[in-house]
């Protein structure tokens, strides 16, 4: 049976790096570097209000020659948030990852926040899956199959 997305945030757990969307782009930067991670999710109180990328910050600060120092994280932050459930299969929410292209997704369900998959959780659960697959058909082939 397939992984799904809630299973993902348990076993990775739901640690959630967010930013006010009044920060500054320095600030959120700082704040990204600080946490290891490529994106925030922007959010006034518990209301998800977009999602801030290092794509945004080059494409949209940088590129534009806008200063960081002053420029805030809601005039640049990506608005349109797609928002997916907890029962989602990996293979299904790498599916809207590709059709969306967007590499940070909040995991919502009934209105509350579980947490965010990013397209490397994906990535990374797909190649363990597949790299289980391949192991068990090796061993069968060769007779080493424990069923």
């Amino acid at each position: 049976m397939e992984m799904t997305l809630g299973q993902i945030i348990e076993e990775k757990g739901n640690r959630i790096c967010r930013v006010d969307p009044e920060v500054s782009i320095d600030d959120a930067a700082k704040l990204m570097k600080k946490e290891r991670v490529g994106g925030l999710l922007v959010m006034q109180g518990e209301k998800i209000t977009g999602v801030l990328t290092e794509r945004d910050i080059v494409y949209r600060v940088l590129a534009e020659e806008m200063d960081p120092a002053v420029t805030k994280v809601h005039e640049v932050m990506t608005k349109d948030v797609v928002v997916i459930k907890p029962s989602l299969t990996v293979r299904e929410a790498m599916k809207v990852v590709t059709e969306k292209r967007f590499r940070h997704m909040p995991v919502v369900s009934s209105g509350q926040l579980l947490g965010i998959v990013s397209s490397g959780d994906l990535t990374r659960r797909i190649a363990a899956e597949d790299e289980g697959v391949i192991h068990s058909l090796y061993d069968y082939i060769y007779g080493t199959y424990p069923g």
